[in-house]
């Protein structure tokens, strides 16, 4: 299993936000200038986000993006199946009913033991990531960020942050 990089940036982009607080937010082109990634694939990033209710975005020229709910209602999970991370990482074929010695579907009441574990693995995976919330990972990267670089990250969003319309 391999996510997307798109769940990689989009929880960057959240954890951005969290410092923009909520009358206040970045602009597409200013998330995809802090992060180094390319904006039109960062939009498809941010669309999907907004579309699960994650983030809100306002148009206009003082238009951006901006947390849509507060940071620790925001969980990894919700990030990743924004981007479609939500499907089954394990789909059973019941590959035990095919070949010389299949086994007979009737016989086959209990779920597969392989696919049963699978569904262990991945719940457990869910609600590790259920377990993280977006303003714990800013916590984290603020206690664990150089004096330096919070400086300098604080003076390049108070040069980027918007006034957010209707906030």
């Amino acid at each position: 299993m391999r996510l997307s990089q798109g769940v990689e940036w989009a929880a960057h982009a959240c954890t951005l936000l969290v410092a923009a607080g909520p009358q206040r937010g970045l602009s597409l082109a200013a998330l995809a200038e802090y992060h180094g990634v390319p904006a039109p694939y960062m939009a498809k990033q941010m669309q999907a986000l907004s579309k699960a209710g994650i983030v809100r975005t306002s148009r206009g020229k003082t238009g951006g993006y901006a947390l849509a709910r507060p940071a620790n209602a925001i969980t990894l999970w919700d990030v990743t199946s924004a981007l479609g991370g939500g499907q089954p990482l394990f789909q059973c074929t019941e590959i035990r009913q095919q070949g010389p010695c299949a086994a007979k579907r009737e016989d086959c009441k209990r779920p597969c033991h392989i696919a049963k574990a699978f569904a262990e693995a991945e719940q457990a995976w869910r609600a590790a990531l259920q377990g993280v919330t977006i303003a714990d990972i800013a916590m984290e990267v603020g206690r664990d960020s150089s004096a330096e670089h919070l400086g300098h990250a604080l003076s390049w969003l108070g040069a980027n942050l918007t006034e957010l319309p209707g906030a």
